[in-house]
C-alpha cells in the first residue's frame, strides 16, 4: 500500500521559555495512517522523523514513509540517511580530509567553483590516535611522548591546521584533548539540534550523526542515534549526499534485575557482546529497553554502545530518558538545552517510559537477567570471546609444556610463562569514560600499594584517559599518587593502547621477543584485542575492566585464577587475594558523588582551544586548495578522481590475489600500527630517505596512498592460502607460480593488465571503520571480492569504491565448490546475482553469488568508478 499524502504538513509545536518550537510530528503522521506510535522501535522513530521532515520540507526520498510506516515487513525497502553532522578521528579524517583537497583540485581543472566542496553541516575533528605510549611508568612520560606526538606527526598536523583554516563547518579539536567519543558523550552531543525559521521560531529535531570510527556508536548510550562510517561514506554526509540503507531489522533487547557487588559496566559490555554475537545481530540495529534501565547509569550505557561493532550492530541504542537527563546536567550542559531535550522528547514520543513495554514491537528479541552478569574477559583475540575468571588457566593449558623464558629486566631475572604479561593498560573511551570503574581501578591500586604489593618489572603500565575531566577528579579524591606509585602513570589523552598505539615493550624485553619469540600477554581496558593490534610482539590479548587491568598487572601473568589464587604476597609475608583489593560499590559511590562534578566538565571543556600551546603556535597556510608536497610520506593526492569510461557487467581473466579465511579484519587489511622495514612500505620510506625510526604508523601515514596501498594485506599475522608456510604479506605471482608479496605481485598483474579478486571466509571486513581497507585493495587492482559474508561498514566501503562485494549463495563456501584460489575467473553481473566461472587447465566449475549492492546508490557508484568521482561530477553539474 503507498500512501496518499497529497500536501499534507505534519507539523506541530510547543512552546518553551517565551519561544516556539515547531517539530515534525511522528504520532500525528502515523495516526493518519492508523498506526500508533507507541509500537514503534525508538530507533526506527527516529528515521520516521527525519522522513517526514523532509516530507515537510518537500525533499521526500522516494516511498520511504510508506516503507517506514510498514518497517518491519519492508527490510528490502531503502531509506535516506542524512546526519546532522559529522565526527572525525585524526587517522580517518585525514584521508577524509585529504580526498576533498583533492576533489578541490579535481574542481578547479575543470574550470569549477573549489568553493563548491565545503562541508555542509558541522564536522568535529578530534585528534586522539596519533599519541603513542614511547615512554610510561613515570612522571615525566605524559610530556615525552607529547613531544614525541609533535615531532612525528608535525606535516600531518600543519594539513589540518590548513583544513581548518580553509573549509566551512570544520572544528578541528587538538592533540591531547581527550578521545573522541568521549568527547562526543561529555560535550559535542547535544540530542536534540535546532534550526531558526524564517518566521522566527525554531524547528527542533533529533542529534543524529556519523562518524569515521567504528565506535561512534558510543553516543546511543547518551539517546543519540548514530553508528560508524568509512571515511568514504563520511565524505559523502559531509557534502550533503544522502546515504542509503535497507531499513533494518530491530533487536529489541530486555535488560531486567540489577547488577550485583563488584560487577562493572564492562563485565556487562563483554557479556552483551558475547550473547548479541551469538544472536547474530549483524547489520541490524540493537535498542535496549526493561525495568534493567533503571539502574543503568548513563556511563554503563555509553560502554555497552560504544562495543556495538563488536557484538555486530550498526548501533545499540538507549533511548531518552531521566538517565539522560542527569548526565547532560553532570556534565554542565545548558539548562536551557536540557529543558529542550526533555519537553521535545516527551512531546515527539521519543522519552523512553519502561511502563510502555509490552506496546513496543521488534523485528526479534533477546534478554539479559543483569543479576546473571560475572566479572569477565575476553580474548585471546577476539571481544566476543567472554572467559570468567576462572576458566582463565584454562587458556593456557595447551602450553603447559613449554620451557620458561629467562629475562632480566631492570637487572632482576625473571623467568616468564605463556601468559606473562608484556603490556597491562587502562586505555579506551570505551571504559575511561565511565568514573566508577576508574575509581574502582584507583582504589584497588591504593589498597595495593597500603599492603606492599607491586607490579612485577617486565610489565609495561600505562594510564591514557579519553578526557582531562578523568585526572581532575582522581587528583580531587587523592587516588591518582596511588595509580602512579604502581606505574599506571598518565602517558597521554588519547587512544593509545587500544589502536595499536602502545609502543615499544621494556626495553630488555622487546629486544629479547624480537631475536626469540615467545606466547607472552596483554591485558587492556579496550574494545578491541584482533591478534597483532595491540602489539606485533604480543600473541595473547584479553579485554579487561579498568580494575581487573591493575588485577592483572599485579599478577604479572593471565595465567592465574583470581577467585582462588593469590595476586602477590604483601609486605608481611601473606598472600593477598583480589577480594582482598576489590573496593565496594558503596565506597565507589561515595566518592563519584564527592569528587566528580558539572564545573569539572564545564571547565575543561572552555579551555580546549586554549591549553596546547604547540598546536596554537603551528602555523599553517590559509590558501583555497593544498599546495602539495611532491616529497612528502605523509600527504599526497589520491588518484581517485577520474570517472570511469565505463564499468563492464562482466569481467574476464580474473586472478586470485588472496585467498583469506574467517574473521579477516580491517586490521588484518589495512594495518594501523608497526611499519616492518622489510616490507614493501618500509622500503618506500626507506627509498624516500625516511629512518626507520621514524617510520612512525601506518595510522599516521594514511594521508599517503602509497605508503597505504604497499601496506594493503600486509599485517604480520594474515595468513594467505596462496603463500601456505608464511605469515604476513605475501602471495603467489600465478602466472609464473612464483612467491612473492602481494604488493609486488599486484605490480605484476597491472603490468599484464589483469583484473584480481580476493576469496574470502566468513565476516570478511569486521573491526574498525576503515576506508583504506577499501581504497588499499582498489590500488591493488582489486575488482572483486566473493567471501562468504561482509562486515556491514567495510561491505559499504567496497561498494563506494566501485569494487563488487560477492556473498556465496546459502550452504556454499569455497571448499564446498572447490575453489584453491588458483583458477581463472570470468564473473557476469546479472542485477542481484553474479555467474561465475572458475577454470584451471584440467577443470571448470560454475556457481551463482548473491550482488551485495544492498541499495540502488550502490550501482550508481560502480558505474563511476567509486563516489568520489561521482561526487565531483555532481558538484561540477550542480
Amino acid at each position: 500500500m503507498v500512501i496518499n499524502l497529497t500536501n499534507t504538513t505534519y507539523e506541530n509545536s510547543f512552546q518553551l521559555n517565551h519561544q516556539t518550537y515547531r517539530f515534525a510530528d511522528i504520532a500525528e503522521f502515523l495516526a493518519q495512517h492508523q498506526v500508533d506510535v507507541d509500537k514503534f522501535p525508538y530507533t526506527i522513530r527516529i528515521l520516521l522523523e527525519a522522513a517526514v521532515r523532509r516530507h515537510n520540507h518537500n525533499q521526500s526520498q522516494g516511498d520511504e514513509l510508506t516503507a517506514l510506516v510498514h518497517w518491519d515487513d519492508q527490510h528490502d525497502a531503502d531509506v535516506a540517511y542524512k546526519p546532522e553532522r559529522v565526527i572525525l578521528q585524526d587517522f580517518t579524517g585525514v584521508p577524509a580530509l585529504v580526498d576533498l583537497a583533492a576533489m578541490r583540485d579535481a574542481i578547479a581543472k575543470k574550470g569549477g567553483d573549489v568553493q563548491a566542496i565545503n562541508p555542509e553541516v558541522p564536522v568535529d575533528l578530534v585528534i586522539d590516535h596519533s599519541v603513542q605510549v614511547d615512554r610510561s611508568g613515570d612522571d615525566t612520560a605524559f610530556a615525552f611522548n607529547v613531544q614525541k606526538e609533535f615531532e612525528r606527526n608535525h606535516e600531518r598536523y600543519t594539513f589540518l591546521k590548513w583544513a581548518q583554516n580553509s573549509f566551512d563547518n570544520l572544528t578541528v579539536i587538538p592533540p591531547d584533548t581527550g578521545i573522541i567519543h568521549q568527547v562526543n558523550l561529555e560535550r559535542l552531543a547535544t540530542v536534540v539540534m535546532t534550526k531558526q525559521q524564517s518566521d522566527g521560531s525554531f524547528e527542533a529535531f533529533p542529534d543524529t550523526l556519523v562518524g569515521t570510527d567504528s565506535h561512534t556508536t558510543m553516543i546511543n548510550g547518551l539517546g543519540v542515534l548514530g553508528w560508524g562510517v568509512g571515511g568514504i561514506e563520511a565524505e559523502a554526509s559531509m557534502l550533503g549526499e544522502n546515504s542509503f540503507m535497507p531499513i533494518p531489522k530491530v533487536v529489541g533487547v530486555k535488560l531486567t534485575g540489577r547488577l550485583a557487588a563488584g560487577v562493572t559496566a564492562t563485565d556487562l559490555a563483554l557479556t552483551l557482546t558475547n550473547l548479541l554475537r551469538q544472536h547474530q545481530v549483524v547489520g541490524k540495529f540493537v535498542e535496549f529497553y526493561g525495568e534493567g534501565l533503571d539502574h543503568l547509569p548513563l556511563a554503563y550505557r555509553a560502554t555497552v554502545a560504544n562495543m556495538a561493532p563488536e557484538y555486530g550492530a550498526t548501533c545499540g541504542f538507549f533511548p531518552i530518558d531521566r538517565q539522560t537527563l542527569d548526565y547532560l546536567k553532570l556534565t554542565d550542559r545548558p539548562a536551557a538545552l536540557i529543558e529542550l531535550v526533555e519537553q521535545y522528547a516527551h512531546q515527539n514520543h521519543l522519552f523512553y517510559e519502561s511502563g510502555q513495554d509490552d506496546q513496543r514491537q521488534y523485528s526479534e528479541y533477546e534478554t539479559l537477567d543483569l543479576g546473571t552478569v560475572e566479572s569477565s574477559v575476553a580474548g585471546p583475540n577476539r571481544p566476543q570471546d567472554l572467559v570468567k575468571l576462572a576458566q582463565m588457566p584454562q587458556q593456557f593449558d595447551d602450553r603447559r609444556d613449554m620451557p620458561a623464558y629467562p629475562v632480566m629486566v631492570n637487572e632482576q631475572s625473571f623467568e616468564l610463562r605463556p601468559g606473562s604479561l608484556g603490556i597491562a593498560a587502562i586505555t579506551s573511551c570505551t571504559n575511561t569514560s565511565n568514573p566508577q570503574v576508574l575509581l574502582a581501578a584507583a582504589l584497588v591500586a591504593k589498597r595495593a600499594v597500603e599492603l606492599g604489593l607491586k607490579v612485577p618489572a617486565y610489565v609495561k603500565t600505562s594510564f591514557a584517559p579519553g578526557s582531562r575531566v578523568v585526572m581532575e577528579y582522581l587528583k580531587a579524591a587523592g587516588l591518582q599518587q596511588y595509580l602512579d606509585e604502581i606505574g599506571f602513570n598518565l602517558v597521554g589523552y588519547g587512544c593509545t593502547t587500544c589502536i595499536g598505539n602502545s609502543g615499544q615493550l621494556l626495553e630488555e624485553l622487546q629486544s629479547r621477543l624480537s631475536a626469540d619469540a615467545y606466547p607472552i600477554a596483554a591485558v587492556e581496558s579496550g574494545n578491541r584485542n584482533f591478534e597483532g593490534r595491540v602489539n606485533p610482539l604480543v600473541k595473547d590479548t584479553y579485554l579487561a575492566s579498568p580494575p581487573l587491568v591493575v588485577v592483572y598487572a599485579l599478577a604479572g601473568t593471565c595465567d592465574i585464577d583470581l577467585t582462588t589464587e593469590p595476586v602477590g604476597t604483601g609486605r608481611d609475608g601473606q598472600p593477598v587475594y583480589m577480594k582482598d583489593l576489590w573496593p565496594s560499590d558503596d565506597l565507589i559511590a561515595d566518592l563519584t558523588r564527592q569528587y566528580l562534578s558539572p564545573k569539572q566538565f564545564s571547565e575543561n571543556y572552555q579551555q580546549i582551544f586554549q591549553q596546547n600551546e604547540t598546536w596554537n603556535q603551528l602555523e599553517a597556510p590559509t590558501s583555497a586548495t593544498y599546495d602539495w608536497d611532491t616529497a612528502s610520506t605523509y600527504i599526497a593526492s589520491p588518484p581517485f578522481f577520474e570517472t570511469a569510461d565505463q564499468q563492464p557487467e562482466e569481467i574476464q581473466g580474473i586472478r586470485v590475489l588472496a585467498k583469506v579465511g574467517d574473521s579477516i579484519t580491517t586490521d588484518h587489511i589495512s594495518p594501523a600500527g608497526f611499519i616492518g622495514s622489510k616490507t614493501p612500505a618500509g622500503k618506500y620510506l626507506q627509498d624516500h630517505g625516511i629512518a626507520v625510526r621514524d617510520f612512525n604508523s601506518y595510522g599516521s601515514r594514511r594521508g599517503n596512498h602509497e605508503v597505504m596501498m604497499r601496506g594493503t594485506l600486509a599485517n604480520i599475522r594474515l595468513k594467505n592460502e596462496l603463500a601456505p608456510g608464511t605469515t604476513g604479506g605475501f602471495t603467489t605471482y600465478l602466472p609464473t607460480n612464483e612467491p612473492t608479496t602481494i604488493f609486488e605481485a599486484s605490480r605484476e598483474y597491472l603490468h599484464d593488465q589483469t583484473p584480481l579478486l580476493i576469496l574470502a571466509g566468513k565476516d570478511y571486513g569486521m573491526g574498525s571503520s576503515r576506508d583504506w581497507a577499501a581504497k588499499g585493495v582498489k590500488l591493488l587492482g582489486v575488482k572483486v571480492i566473493i567471501a562468504e559474508s561482509f562486515e556491514r561498514i567495510h561491505r559499504s566501503n567496497l561498494a563506494m569504491m566501485g569494487i563488487i562485494p560477492l556473498e556465496y549463495l546459502p550452504g556454499e563456501t569455497a571448499a564446498t565448490i572447490g575453489l584453491d584460489g588458483t583458477e581463472t575467473y570470468t564473473i557476469q553481473l546479472d542485477k542481484q546475482i553474479a555467474h561465475v566461472t572458475a577454470t584451471t587447465a584440467t577443470r571448470q566449475v560454475k556457481f551463482d553469488t548473491r550482488v551485495r549492492f544492498d541499495t540502488p546508490i550502490d550501482w550508481t557508484y560502480y558505474e563511476h568508478g567509486g563516489i568520489l568521482p561521482l561526487i565531483v561530477d555532481d558538484k561540477l553539474n550542480a
